[in-house]
């Protein structure tokens, strides 16, 4: 496996699947009940911004715009409020990094927002940046790290002993339809164990003619309510490395995708989008398991 997170770390990827990973957590936790936060693929969970962590030259065109601004939207300024307690939390002794520089991943993010009650487990394979990880998490007994292919363990994860559970699937994509396909299996295995779980399942947008046979796939096979947000920053079938970023979140919380077409043009403005690009939230399965 080629794929360093950390040169891509903070890009207008990461951040719309962050700020929508915070609304899923904060949207969940209206709950008194505990939940499990399980992800697949963490990588090493900080990007400071110095030595082999540094975030690569893409952060300025992702995290460094919002970090300068003053968002509108709770759910953009609820992520940046999380990003900077992680960071505080994780360099207590310290003098906070310029706003910008570095970079707190999703680990870091849930692992910030778990309640007593809740529990999360961060997988990830590559033995080097799951150290980095378990140094990185050491200030939160609440989330533990597994070195561990995330999608092989979990079956020994599901169904958690809290009943509710958050599942974020986000792999390298290094064979992208191979691992498309796999992402999905791995949901679909979720739902089978614990139905109501809650997955953030990632997908690059790089060429729609590969993509839309995978959502026709997801279609189909997929019974919960899947809601689909996109942001997208080149036309999404040009030659670049990447396009734009999807997500697809089955069982999503209540009223998410109304909350989520108020919030998503205005972080697609403060990214820089222009009129190439794009955003878009819509149903790919309805709750009756009806594509639209």
């Amino acid at each position: 496996m080629k794929y360093r997170h950390r040169f891509h770390a903070g890009n207008f990827a990461d951040v719309h699947k962050h700020v929508t990973l915070v609304a899923l957590l904060q949207a969940m936790q209206r709950k008194d009940k505990g939940l499990f936060y399980f992800e697949t693929h963490a990588g090493r969970g900080w990007y400071s911004g110095h030595g082999d962590s540094q975030p690569g030259s893409e952060i300025r065109e992702g995290y460094a715009r919002l970090a300068g601004s003053t968002p509108q939207s709770d759910a953009i300024r609820q992520f940046l409020d999380t990003e900077s307690a992680a960071c505080a939390a994780l360099t207590p002794d310290k003098p906070q990094p310029r706003a910008g520089s570095a970079y707190a991943g999703s680990p870091l993010l849930a692992a910030t927002l778990l309640r007593e009650q809740d529990r999360g487990l961060c997988c990830e394979l590559l033995a080097p940046e799951c150290r980095a990880l378990q140094q990185s998490l050491h200030a939160w007994p609440r989330m533990r790290t597994l070195c561990a292919d995330g999608l092989q363990s979990l079956r020994s994860q599901f169904p958690p002993r809290e009943r509710r559970a958050l599942l974020l699937i986000d792999p390298p994509y290094e064979d992208p339809l191979a691992e498309l396909d796999t992402a999905l299996s791995a949901a679909l295995e979720a739902l089978t164990r614990l139905a109501g779980t809650v997955v953030a399942l990632w997908y690059p947008i790089k060429d729609d003619r590969l993509l839309a046979p995978w959502l026709r796939r997801c279609a189909a096979r997929l019974r919960a309510p899947t809601l689909q947000c996109e942001l997208w920053r080149h036309p999404r079938d040009s030659r670049v490395a990447l396009n734009g970023s999807g997500l697809l979140i089955i069982n999503a919380p209540w009223q998410l995708d109304t909350q989520m077409q108020q919030w998503l043009p205005e972080l697609g403005t403060l990214l820089g989008i222009d009129a190439q690009g794009g955003t878009a939230v819509r149903w790919l399965v309805q709750e009756s398991g009806a594509a639209q």
